[in-house]
């Protein structure tokens, strides 16, 4: 939710919409750069199902609430044979601090939000 909310495009009077929105940039993206993308979501809009969405691996929160996400993504990371071969991509340091303590890199939202759109054109 940190790359969907870098963007005040008012996506929170349909985040469902948004999720969705964003699966399709990220596969956009990951088709064009060539990349691994596996993306984890806090909450799960009611039409959609974990599992590949084209180039894009997409995941729900095992949690609810605030954050959710971030669990599982600690638990991803800590799993990795190769955490250092891994880039999070989040602006909240504490999630950014746990897993650069596992050894993966850490792209602000921001930053990467920039690199989607890029590729967008």
């Amino acid at each position: 939710m940190n790359v969907i909310g870098s963007r005040p495009d008012r996506w929170w009077n349909d985040p469902d919409k948004a999720v969705r929105r964003l699966i399709e940039e990220l596969d956009r993206y990951a088709s064009q750069a060539r990349e691994e993308i596996t993306v984890v979501f806090d909450r799960r809009p009611p039409d959609l199902s974990p599992g590949p969405y084209g180039a894009v691996m997409v995941t729900f929160a095992t949690r609810r609430g605030r954050d959710a996400a971030d669990h599982d993504i600690v638990q991803m990371v800590a799993e990795d044979p190769a955490p250092g071969s891994l880039t999070v991509v989040t602006s909240d340091a504490r999630l950014a601090e746990r897993v650069q303590a596992l050894g993966a890199r850490v792209r602000s939202a921001g930053s990467f939000r920039r690199r989607l759109d890029e590729a967008a054109g």
